[in-house]
């Protein structure tokens, strides 16, 4: 059987630029040689697109030619740009292991559709709706589904600060991991954590903290067929959870334990896997993605937020539930090729 050719996009220009390496690094360690045929692509910090042969520490300093994607559906593939020459490089699916800002947002997705070349993870509308928390609390409530309270903050707008039921958090809009996240616990605190949110996206989002267990959820599939990894749930010693933002992340989190099968009760964990898949179908992910919810005291599930391309590192919370339900990373690559090659919108 012929190899699938595939193009594995990492790296980018937003501040999960880090993150997005070591999940690549992950991808690289877990493809089977005999099924793939990897295509590197490793996009600098400053934007450059490079032909490399993989994530390995160093990559931008040994990359090699230029290479973008054809956005011409009948010349579809790979445009390697080296010596003054143009040639092309077929691919049957691309693979953006890609975060945050330009990753997950629909910019990255609204090219790859341009390409026509089949492509894992949502798509740019429920891309788009995902990266800002506001518009997914909008279309969430709409299906019935519990949010925390909020208030959108745009560029130039102040908001009441006597107004607001502390404590609140307070955080970009439209921005991956913990990046530029603040718990506000008192009025005067409040004028801080809008310029801190505002260095990562002028739309802020400033929302009612949730008393309750922190829940994940990891779901993989398309609409009519879902699965979903054993729940985790973060177990905080102090302070708020805050991901990505440890000086070394590999060796733990500074403030939390990510409990691997979450130790809750069946029914609220029948609950939790229910809402996860419900907030999942109503944003219409595809691919993979992972819910994170609020479990209250009163057993009530709150979205908290859904990560459309969730971090793949060896330390990264995805990747641990599913293989405490039994599906191994190499499974995880497998299916999610499987059903961007199959389409979409099974």
């Amino acid at each position: 059987m012929d190899k699938v050719r595939i193009a594995i996009v990492f790296g980018g220009r937003s501040e999960e630029h880090p993150i997005s390496v070591k999940s690549a690094q992950q991808v690289a360690q877990h493809l089977d040689p005999e099924r793939y045929e990897p295509f590197w692509i490793g996009i600098t910090r400053a934007g450059a697109w490079r032909l490399c042969g993989g994530p390995s520490a160093g990559w931008e300093q040994s990359a090699g030619a230029s290479v973008v994607l054809s956005p011409d559906t009948t010349a579809p593939g790979l445009l390697v740009l080296e010596n003054g020459r143009c040639r092309t490089i077929e691919v049957d699916v691309v693979l953006p292991v890609l975060h945050g800002r330009l990753g997950e947002d629909g910019a990255m997705q609204g090219l790859l559709e341009l390409s026509g070349l089949p492509y894992v993870g949502c798509d740019v509308p429920s891309s788009a709706l995902c990266m800002d928390k506001s518009l997914t609390y909008l279309v969430v409530r709409a299906a019935g589904i519990a949010t925390p309270r909020f208030w959108t903050v745009a560029a130039e707008e102040d908001l009441d600060a006597d107004g607001l039921p502390y404590p609140v958090f307070v955080k970009p809009a439209r921005s991956g991991s913990s990046f530029g996240v603040s718990k506000v616990i008192a009025k005067q605190d409040l004028a801080d954590a809008l310029r801190t949110a505002r260095e990562y996206d002028d739309k802020v989002l400033v929302e009612e903290a949730v008393v309750g267990s922190e829940i994940g959820c990891a779901v993989l599939g398309n609409r009519s067929d879902l699965t979903t990894g054993e729940l985790d749930r973060i177990a905080l010693t102090h302070g708020f959870f805050q991901i990505h933002q440890e000086s070394e992340p590999e060796s733990g989190s500074d403030n939390s334990v990510a409990v691997v099968p979450a130790d809750i009760p069946p029914d609220h964990r029948d609950l939790v896997r229910r809402t996860a898949e419900a907030v999942y179908r109503a944003l219409g992910c595809t691919g993979l993605a992972r819910v994170d919810l609020f479990l209250t005291p009163d057993g009530t599930v709150v979205l908290n937020e859904v990560n459309t391309f969730p971090g793949l590192t060896s330390y990264s919370r995805y990747p641990r539930m599913m293989a405490a339900a039994g599906m191994s990373f190499g499974d995880i690559i497998d299916r999610v090729v499987s059903l961007a090659l199959t389409g979409r919108r099974a």
